[in-house]
């Protein structure tokens, strides 16, 4: 092992250069395909990559691998996220030997190289030096090292090593001609590690809070500290939020919770900034992971050329009880999922982990159907994705992750999801250049920090902000719609319908948002209850809202679960589940409860719904909004989902049965108008499902 105290600036290996074309090329690489600019992917690109660990095989074995990944299609390879002690052994020893030679390899094959900063995994000389990175659950139990993701994003000694780390390795491979863009971390807050709740967490909350609002009296007055005489005299009285024998305050809970999010934004700025001055030209991105809520993406969006994420569909499916779905994933979850990208990150976005067969982590862990890996590849693509790179190339032989597949079993063989995925590769130079993703059909909002608050205050056992959601964009995507997921106050011109299936903090600049917008407007239960200091608003839900929408809420009910209250009005019926309100209103009623009482009111453009209402109850109110707007809808079975890309239409098929296409779709590019169970077909839309 051969250590660089300071050896960043080293020549790459020249073979590597001379191989591509002479000493005259290297102009020509730095300019050419092998290197992105911000801007990739670009759109219309499509393409395959995958997640490779050089570190757990034989040296022997890389250039095996990557010409086997060059042949089946494969342009990407997303390398090193968890290699920080192989980079580091010892402060300042650096050892970049095997590094410098696997990128090589890769760049010979052809192969673009995404790399990943190592620091979801500190070395351990390096918790021994700075055990107070080290996270703190809301048990008081300190998280050890091992295993992943052993730090707090509070400490900003370790974020000062992260830049150290990030900035060595920008400077040694930032224009290397292999290296196309760079992952920041990976995964972060998975393991429970959002929040931290040990002494350097307690003295950033309480700056944080110092910084916020300047006084105790302005604190004291925000948290709403006068009930059970909670005041604090300075801010460091402040406490960490808990351990109490009751809940605390709201207010202080969202403050807790805006805090961490603000704690992964500058842990992720401060390694982008690291990275950008020395690695021009090349992207910069991280992986987010699906449904996880536990911060606010959409400013993390901000400081990156692109969202990715990793997709597990079985894994997602795996904590909800349908067994039906089990071995596809939920028609409309990954989706969900690919759409949030665009909402946090409008670029096309990757798919930096895409589950290749059976994983270990889950509930419980089945096996893909037979053709959903293709499926799953084709469906991010349909909603923008350039890149899906699938977890991982070799099923691994040792470790925590030994039971996840990969492309390739453990012998090196290809597996069942690996030919699948050959198999999209192929299909890919088939079907040729994807068009733009163009704007959806309807607008959905969704707010982060809505989430945060349903879990504080949800007022009653299963109130799932998120499954709410999802009802509403499922329902939409059943009528063959598709949907773009938006940020609250972002501008809602163009659409013609618009949902808000929850915000509970309407700021102005939603407010304004949608005032502005001429289409139809959907607002669910709960939007509006809540100021931003966790208040009721002194005019009753739906607070700023009122003026344009004149309700108030005047009673609410958490419904036990199975009770369910039936809904009857024109072009409306179904039952009411989880959450029912009573509304106090001269606006026309749309649909009554059965006692009588108002369930959703609204004039010709701006309707309330004051329930959460079953599948059958959601799918005729997202239809009757939809004929409202005068939008063209094609009712789906709940197996088969559609998605336009430009002139291209795809139909997703995840049931048992087969589905036909309508007569008059083609000319075909994938498939045909029969299709198949756990298959897809692609057509031109400008026959078709045109809209």
């Amino acid at each position: 092992m051969t250590h660089h105290k300071d050896d960043a600036m080293l020549q790459y290996p020249r073979r590597s250069i001379l191989k591509a074309g002479g000493a005259g090329a290297i102009g020509a690489l730095i300019a050419g395909p092998m290197v992105a600019n911000a801007a990739e992917p670009a759109q219309g690109t499509a393409t395959m990559g995958v997640c490779y660990y050089p570190e757990h095989w034989p040296e022997s074995r890389w250039p095996i691998d990557a010409a086997e990944m060059r042949a089946r299609g494969i342009t990407r390879v997303r390398i090193g996220e968890f290699a920080w002690t192989l980079m580091e052994p010892r402060r300042g020893r650096y050892d970049w030997g095997w590094l410098d030679r696997v990128v090589a390899v890769l760049g010979d094959a052809g192969l673009g190289v995404v790399l990943g900063t190592p620091t979801a995994t500190p070395p351990a000389w390096l918790v021994a030096e700075l055990p107070e990175i080290l996270p703190v659950g809301a048990n008081g139990q300190t998280k050890g090292f091992g295993s992943r993701r052993y730090y707090t994003f509070s400490s900003a000694r370790y974020r000062a090593e992260c830049v150290r780390i990030a900035r060595a390795m920008a400077g040694r491979y930032g224009r290397h001609p292999a290296v196309v863009g760079w992952q920041i971390d990976n995964e972060y807050g998975c393991h429970d590690t959002t929040y931290s709740y040990g002494p350097v967490d307690l003295a950033g909350f309480r700056a944080w809070t110092a910084r916020r609002y300047g006084t105790v009296e302005r604190l004291n007055a925000a948290w709403g500290a006068v009930v059970w005489s909670q005041q604090v005299g300075s801010f460091d009285e402040v406490g960490l939020p808990v351990a109490t024998p009751y809940d605390p305050s709201p207010a202080k809970l969202l403050d807790y919770r805006r805090y961490a999010s603000e704690q992964v934004k500058l842990f992720h700025d401060a390694q982008v900034q690291a990275i950008r001055p020395s690695s021009p030209g090349r992207f910069v991105t991280t992986n987010f992971m699906g449904n996880f809520t536990e911060f606010d993406h959409y400013p993390i969006g901000d400081a990156i050329d692109f969202a990715s994420w990793d997709s597990y569909p079985l894994g997602i499916a795996a904590g909800r009880d349908d067994p039906r779905w089990d071995r596809t994933g939920y028609p409309d979850i990954t989706a969900w999922n690919h759409d949030v990208m665009r909402a946090i990150s409008p670029a096309p976005f990757w798919i930096m982990e895409q589950q290749p067969g059976a994983v270990n982590w889950a509930r419980y862990n089945p096996v893909p159907m037979p053709g959903m890996v293709r499926l799953w590849a084709w469906e991010a693509f349909a909603h923008g994705a350039a890149v899906v790179s699938h977890f991982r190339w070799r099923q691994g032989q040792i470790g925590q992750e030994q039971m996840h597949a990969g492309l390739n079993l453990p012998d090196g063989t290809i597996s069942v999801g690996g030919r699948e995925a050959a198999q999209v590769a192929r299909e890919i130079a088939k079907v040729g250049p994807l068009p733009p993703t163009a704007r959806g059909d309807v607008a959905l909002v969704f707010d982060y920090q809505t989430v945060w608050m349903a879990e504080i205050q949800p007022n009653g056992a299963g109130q799932q902000h998120l499954d709410h959601v999802q009802s509403w964009y499922a329902a939409l995507r059943g009528l063959g719609l598709d949907v773009d997921i938006v940020r609250p106050g972002a501008d809602l011109a163009g659409y013609r319908l618009v949902v808000v299936p929850s915000v509970w903090i309407v700021d102005d600049a939603l407010r304004s948002a949608l005032e502005r917008c001429p289409g139809t407007i959907v607002i669910g239960p709960r939007t509006g209850s809540k100021t931003a200091d966790f208040a009721i608003p002194p005019t009753l839900p739906p607070g700023p809202l009122g003026k344009s929408l004149p309700v108030r809420v005047t009673q609410v009910a958490a419904l036990r679960a199975g009770t369910a209250i039936p809904v009857v009005g024109t072009d409306l019926a179904g039952s009411a589940h989880g959450w029912r309100e009573w509304l106090d209103t001269a606006l026309p009623v749309l649909a009554r409860y059965d006692d009588g009482e108002a369930a959703v009111v609204g004039s010709e453009r701006r309707w309330y719904v004051g329930c959460r209402g079953d599948a059958t109850f959601t799918r005729a109110l997202m239809k009757a909004a939809c004929v409202k707007a005068g939008l063209t809808i094609l009712p789906l079975p709940d197996h088969v989902r559609l998605r336009r890309r430009g002139d291209l239409q795809f139909a997703f098929n995840y049931g048992p049965q087969p589905w036909n296409a309508p007569v008059d779709a083609g000319p075909f590019l994938l498939g045909g108008r029969r299709v198949e169970p756990c298959s897809l077909a692609i057509w031109r839309a400008g026959r078709g499902m045109a809209r």
